[in-house]
């Protein structure tokens, strides 16, 4: 394993404990960047109903453990869903924000939807020879109030936070 000071990822166990306990020494990049992406945007998080669709250890369970710190840009209520939930849509329309990393094309249809939510698309599958989201975009832009577009939406976030878990993680070792 990668030790848990130079693990830039946080996938080591140490990190991803770290994590749960609400002391990260890093946060895993592509949550990061989701959560960069709505502090940024003046996305309000505390109280809402948050519901993520995916449950890795790289996005969905992090991306979790972060929105439920008792921190500013957070306190999210929060449904965790995977591809195994029965009646997904039942909860997808509930969402006031939705973040979709469940690692299916298109998987979320505009009718799974609730009017006005925020929606963040995590996910990037290969269709045809072309990048596309677990989001179906052109049937959903119109019913969200915000969507994050794929490719261009969080995935460069997710570089640029990777790079300041690395110069953190180079800082501290340099002292």
């Amino acid at each position: 394993a990668v030790n848990p000071s130079k693990d830039v990822d946080c996938f080591n166990p140490i990190n991803m404990g770290r994590l749960a306990l609400g002391k990260p020494e890093f946060l895993p990049c592509t949550p990061y960047a989701v959560y960069e992406l709505m502090k940024r945007e003046n996305i309000v998080v505390e109280g809402k109903h948050t519901v993520i669709v995916g449950r890795s250890n790289i996005v969905g369970r992090p991306m979790a453990l972060i929105l439920l710190q008792k921190k500013q840009h957070s306190n999210a209520t929060l449904t965790i869903c995977h591809s195994r939930t029965n009646n997904l849509s039942y909860f997808t329309r509930q969402a006031d924000i939705l973040i979709a990393a469940v690692g299916k094309p298109e998987t979320i249809k505009r009718d799974m939807v609730k009017e006005g939510a925020i929606i963040i698309d995590v996910g990037t599958n290969e269709v045809e020879g072309k990048l596309v989201g677990d989001v179906a975009y052109k049937e959903v832009l119109d019913k969200a109030s915000v969507i994050t577009p794929v490719p261009g939406g969080v995935g460069p976030i997710t570089n640029v936070m990777l790079m300041q878990n690395t110069l953190k993680a180079a800082e501290k070792l340099a002292n």
